[in-house]
């Protein structure tokens, strides 16, 4: 069965050790003991919601979600950051049910728009997100300064 619930923290080793499968997808190297430090700050000062999705018991993907504001609507945004399923649970419905429990939320927490993105070549995750209804913006260009 699978089930989609906010983090808290006693969940920190079981996010601590997706996330660091999620650094290492992304070429960094693994890290445990500054990941754990790392998520276990962000649940201990509530500066990141995260979702933990599990299948039968077993963790098997987290969303992580940063609030912001639109200063143009002047209402509350999430920007999804994380989105991760562990290779051994993918097709299995779990990112679908993670964005859809995302979705739920924040519709009932009266957030203006959830922002997210993706790289170009991610053609899974952008197949995932067109079927549940996420649009394409292509009337900004992104920047990015490295600090």
């Amino acid at each position: 069965m699978l089930k989609v619930f906010r983090a808290n923290k006693g969940d920190q080793v079981r996010v601590a050790n997706l996330f660091d499968q999620y650094r290492v997808f992304y070429k960094m190297k693994s890290d445990i003991k500054s990941v754990r430090k790392f998520i276990n700050e962000r649940l201990n000062n509530k500066d990141s919601i995260i979702y933990l999705a599990q299948l039968s018991g077993d963790s098997c993907g987290f969303i992580q979600i940063y609030p912001a504001f639109s200063s143009v609507a002047m209402r509350p945004i999430w920007i999804l950051n994380d989105l991760f399923v562990d290779q051994s649970y993918r097709n299995k419905g779990c990112a679908k049910a993670l964005m859809e429990q995302v979705r739920a939320d924040a519709t009932t927490s009266n957030i203006f728009s959830i922002k997210l993105a993706t790289a170009v070549n991610n053609y899974q995750a952008k197949e995932l997100y067109e079927s549940i209804e996420y649009k394409k913006i292509d009337q900004f260009d992104n920047y990015s300064l490295k600090v």
